[in-house]
């Protein structure tokens, strides 16, 4: 067999296997995982006074969730707020503070865990 029939039949191979996998039933990426849930808190992110980022969140699920406020501080490291645990249907805040030689937030943002 030629080099030219073997690299063939091995684009042939690759070609179906592919086909199948993308046939195959079970997780899409749209899908994403069984543990995602879709608007599974409600947050709300301000800076009272430009040096403090403040997430408030309230949890829209039957299960408990954990939070954190996560805030960009201009010049300095970037810092994150402490961890809330939510039942269903409570509400609570994280905040942090920019440490004292940054030039204040630079935006506020929250992450589930």
């Amino acid at each position: 067999m030629s080099l030219k029939s073997i690299l063939a039949a091995g684009a042939a191979t690759s070609a179906a296997t592919l086909s199948l996998i993308a046939m195959a039933p079970g997780a899409t990426a749209a899908q994403g995982s069984p543990d995602a849930v879709a608007n599974a808190l409600t947050c709300t992110t301000f800076t009272p006074n430009g040096r403090k980022g403040v997430a408030d969140c309230t949890n829209n699920t039957n299960r408990t969730i954990a939070f954190r406020v996560t805030v960009v501080c201009g010049r300095a490291m970037d810092q994150v707020g402490p961890w809330r645990t939510l039942n269903p249907g409570a509400r609570d805040t994280s905040s942090i503070n920019c440490p004292f030689l940054s030039t204040g937030v630079g935006s506020v943002n929250w992450q589930e865990g």
